[in-house]
Formats: C-alpha cells, structure tokens, sequence
C-alpha cells in the first residue's frame, strides 16, 4: 500500500498550511474574541464619522444616509474579504530584506498562496461580518426592492470587490520587489481605494472620479452596483450600468497583477542581491 504522505500535492499543502495558522490563532480565544471585537469597533467608528457628517449635511454625493450605508457596508464587506486573504501581502519587503523569501521560493506552492496562508489573520473577520450586516441591514432600511437581477448582482457585488482589492493588494506586494520599502507608496493605492470605495463616488472632483474608476476601480467595487440595487441614476463617468462592471474590472485588475507579480518574482535574485 502506497504512504500517501509521500504525495504532497499544492492543495494539500494549502490545507496544512491554512490550518496550522487557524488552528494557533482559535487557541487562544479570548485574545481571538478581543481582536475580533476591536475590529468592529474600528469600522463601527469610521461609520459614526459619516453618520455625522450626514447628521449636518442630509445628503451626502446625492444619497441618505441609508443609502450611504449600503455603499459603506459593502465596501467594507469586499475590502475585508480581501484583507483577511492577502492583507500581509504589502510586508513583502521584509521577507525580502531577511532573505526569509527563499525558504518560500523552495517549497512546492505557489509563493503567493503561501504568503497569504503565513499571515493570514482572523481577526479580520470583524471587518466582515460588520460589513455584512451593515450591507444586508441597509438594503433593507432603504425598501430594496430585489428581482432576479438584482439579486445576482447583491450576492456578486462583494466577490467582485473582494476580487479587485485582492489584485490591488497582489500589486502592492508585487511593487516591494523595486522599491527598498514601497508598503506605504502601495498603501496609498489599496487603503486609499478601500477609503473611495466606501463613500458615494459623486463627492469626488471629475479627476479623482476618473482616477477611480478607470484606472484604481475602486468605485465599481460598491459605490456603482449600489446605484443598479436602488435605481439611482449615477453621476458624470460613473452612470449606473457600470454598476455591473464590477466582474469585468477585476478580471484585468488581475490580469495585470499577475504579470506584474511574475515579472516581480522572476527579477528576485536573493537578500544579497
């Protein structure tokens, strides 16, 4: 009888690698609980900071505040779906400068599954789940009326943000194999999408908008699929068809990751140089 130990396959490796990190975080479950909780209360507060603002205003970028919530919610809901996998990505250049990147370059894993299995941190199910009931909540306040379509586009919205963000993060990371400490240049770009994608696009000057849409897509992430789910008509550069984009723009957010990850990965030479 053949020892199956001897067969070690990527996505066993993936098991072992997801659980052994899971396993040590769930075992210490009070300090597991007390990130959880300090999560929430971080988004908890960036939310009460737009509940004033819209407490003196009424309107924010043409919405209420219900309808600012689903954009909040949402955003906050696909940008934690994508932290939790590949949040650590952006300390890329740590390994690098240690020369902790070669034991990964060694194993029979792709480097980038198993960068976001060494960090991977459930705390950041906070993010989450408080993303998702403001998300869910909200739709309901607002009086959502779904129909099939818009159903689909509900369930995708986050998958497809998630989707964008986790190619913004690869990107990030992928820049740390130019520059000596490029996490706060990247920073710029994942954190700051995470900052447009959770507040209405219509507030934005016209090149901001652009920025955001066409080349960071971070409005497409909630801000646009928020306008197809309450019939809103959307403002110049985001009209609400793009509502559905949301697929499509992850899919070349992710075409150009990758290529970009690849010729990263293959112009690395080692900590010495």
């Amino acid at each position: 009888m053949a020892d199956p130990t001897r067969h070690v396959t990527t996505p066993r490796m993936l098991r072992i690698l997801y659980g052994s990190r899971i396993r040590s975080q769930l075992a210490f479950r009070t300090s597991f609980v007390s990130d959880v909780l300090g999560q929430i209360l971080v988004i908890a507060t960036e939310f009460i900071e737009l509940w004033v603002i819209l407490s003196q205003v009424g309107v924010l970028g043409g919405m209420t505040l219900a309808q600012v919530t689903v954009v909040y919610g949402l955003g906050a809901l696909a940008f934690g779906i994508a932290d939790l996998v590949l949040g650590e990505i952006d300390g890329l250049s740590d390994y690098i400068r240690s020369g902790k990147l070669e034991t990964l370059l060694i194993r029979p894993v792709p480097l980038l599954l198993q960068i976001s299995s060494l960090d991977l941190s459930l705390r950041r199910v906070g993010r989450i789940l408080t993303g998702l009931v403001l998300y869910v909540v909200a739709l309901i306040v607002v009086g959502f009326e779904p129909t099939p379509a818009t159903v689909v586009l509900a369930v995708l919205a986050p998958i497809a943000g998630a989707a964008i963000f986790a190619g913004l993060l690869t990107m990030a990371g992928a820049m740390q194999f130019w520059l000596v400490d490029g996490r706060e240049f990247a920073n710029a770009f994942t954190y700051g999408g995470n900052y447009v994608s959770t507040t209405p696009g219509a507030v934005f000057s016209l090149p901001m908008r652009a920025f955001f849409t066409f080349v960071i897509p971070a409005t497409l992430v909630a801000y646009a699929p928020t306008l197809v789910l309450l019939e809103i008509e959307g403002p110049a550069l985001i009209p609400a068809w793009s509502g559905w984009m949301g697929l499509p723009a992850a899919a070349a957010v992710w075409a150009v990751a990758a290529l970009l990850w690849r010729a990263g990965v293959r112009r690395y030479t080692g900590a010495g140089g």
